[in-house]
């Protein structure tokens, strides 16, 4: 299978942002953010796919600021990783105040997307390659984010799979804001 360069993937997603898709703060509420995210995920891992793709995991959201209704959002979506049948899409969200021309970086995202054939079974996916100094730093964080992600999953099953409640657990939650009142 022939590799696709980040660039054929590429995809930007722009969309005013209106009333509606406030929370009871008057900002944007970070769910539409998140479906629209979603959304460039999907475009930008279905073109390198060749194939429809589901999100799997979204493995950080990061909200950095707010977003205000009347602004432009661009949703910034590149394949930054492939295994051999999900792909890690980076997002970067860029909110543009109209009337003044200030932009600012709101938002970064990464979804993994897993590829599925016409029958619904996984798809084995293209490799990426990598035509920039960018391209290759986001590749390796995506694989630290990978690896740390395996790490702590590993680490909570152990520790999920071995946790005793005796006297040390109400040493531990002491100083926490919280309380035991279990009922026997």
């Amino acid at each position: 299978m022939q590799g696709r360069p980040v660039s054929f993937s590429r995809t930007t997603i722009v969309e005013l942002m209106v009333p509606a898709y406030t929370n009871f703060g008057g900002k944007v509420h970070g769910g539409m953010l998140m479906s629209l995210m979603d959304k460039v995920a999907y475009a930008c891992a279905s073109k390198h796919a060749g194939n429809y793709c589901v999100t799997v995991s979204v493995d950080a959201v990061e909200f950095l600021a707010p977003v205000e209704v009347g602004e432009m959002v661009s949703m910034l979506a590149s394949v930054n990783y492939v295994g051999s049948k999900s792909l890690v899409v980076g997002i970067k969200v860029i909110a543009e105040d109209i009337r003044s021309g200030v932009h600012r970086h709101t938002n970064t995202s990464y979804f993994t997307m897993v590829a599925k054939d016409p029958q619904g079974q996984t798809a084995i996916v293209p490799p990426l390659i990598l035509e920039s100094t960018d391209d290759v730093r986001r590749y390796c964080a995506a694989l630290q984010r990978k690896r740390l992600r395996d790490h702590a999953r590993s680490y909570m099953k152990d520790y999920r799979d071995n946790f005793v409640f005796d006297e040390s657990i109400e040493q531990y939650l002491d100083k926490q804001r919280c309380s035991i009142d279990i009922k026997q």
